[in-house]
């Protein structure tokens, strides 16, 4: 098979031994994938893949067609359409996944759309959702809000009932963000005058720590599940945490035992999933690239500015 690969922090597209199914594991033939910034840390060779994922093929999401079926596995047959998360190895034209990480595409939804559809919404939904439990009714803030954790963040908390208020920096895509769900798409500078906010989302960095305090409600909460905009260090005035009651948390889905990523997969299903099939979420997609210009698309990444994914079609 042919896959992205990583060599000395350069990318090429080499070709690689077709993936064996293991006991529980399911081939996928890779139709979409999507490029996050996991994989640009990966290629700087600041975020190496967990151990049992390639070390070289990078691709945290995909989707594609079962092709092949691992001992004991079960749930999916020959040909059905699926999608997951992956420790890595999603850029390539075969890939294999544990059953229990795989979801359905949802009806309707075609292979560029599916390819970005798991590693975005399952971070966004873990961090609103399950860590910070945002209820109907409350204020969400989601810091970076044009990227595909931003789209995918601003549309759950509209179709959950809550005030979403987000940060875009590129005047250009504010309507398009609004049009998603948030109530308001504001410039980043000033964000703490427009609160107070329940919960905070940060994408961006450390540099939004002081304002994010200073706009949390009393018991809010301010998950932390990205730093690539303004970096991981940040000064905090304690006192103000204290005083307000609040709560600020962190995570990564990529190192989660399988265990943990079979119960978001699950949870994805139940709460998300039937959003895609009837048309309520959606995937804004900034570009397609074919597997063969895989660096040109990282490039586009790099140079910021997109609103929502860019997709590798294999």
């Amino acid at each position: 098979m042919r896959a992205v690969t990583v060599r000395d922090k350069q990318l090429s597209i080499e070709e690689h031994p077709d993936p064996e199914p293991g006991s529980g594991e399911v081939l996928i033939r890779v139709r979409g994938a999507g490029l996050n910034g996991a994989d640009m840390l990966q290629r700087k060779g600041a975020y190496p893949a967990p151990p049992g994922s390639p070390q070289d093929i990078p691709g945290l999401e995909l989707a594609g067609e079962v092709a092949d079926l691992g001992p004991g596995a079960t749930r999916f047959k020959e040909g059905d359409r699926v999608m997951a998360i992956t420790g890595g190895g999603g850029q390539a034209e075969l890939a294999t996944v544990h059953e229990r990480q795989l979801m359905p595409v949802p009806e309707g939804v075609d292979w560029p759309a599916a390819g970005g559809i798991t590693e975005v919404f399952a971070t966004a939904f873990d961090a609103v959702f399950t860590q910070a439990q945002l209820k109907q009714g409350e204020r969400l803030l989601v810091h970076g809000a044009a990227g595909g954790v931003g789209t995918a963040a601003v549309q759950l908390g509209r179709a959950a009932g809550a005030h979403v208020t987000a940060t875009v920096r590129n005047e250009a895509h504010r309507g398009a963000v609004a049009d998603l769900g948030a109530a308001q798409a504001i410039d980043p500078e000033g964000f703490e005058e427009h609160g107070p906010f329940d919960v905070v989302l940060e994408l961006v960095g450390g540099a939004n720590m002081p304002g994010n305090l200073k706009a949390l409600a009393m018991a809010g909460r301010v998950v932390v599940i990205g730093v690539g905009g303004s970096g991981p260090k940040a000064e905090l005035n304690l006192l103000a945490l204290m005083q307000k009651r609040g709560r600020i948390s962190a995570s990564t889905l990529r190192a989660r035992p399988l265990e943990e990523k079979a119960i978001t997969a699950r949870l994805m299903e139940k709460h998300v999933l039937g959003h895609f099939a009837s048309g309520e979420l959606t995937v804004p997609i900034a570009e397609t690239f074919p597997l063969d210009q895989a660096e040109a698309a990282y490039d586009r990444f790099a140079a910021g500015g997109k609103l929502g994914k860019i997709i590798l079609l294999p």
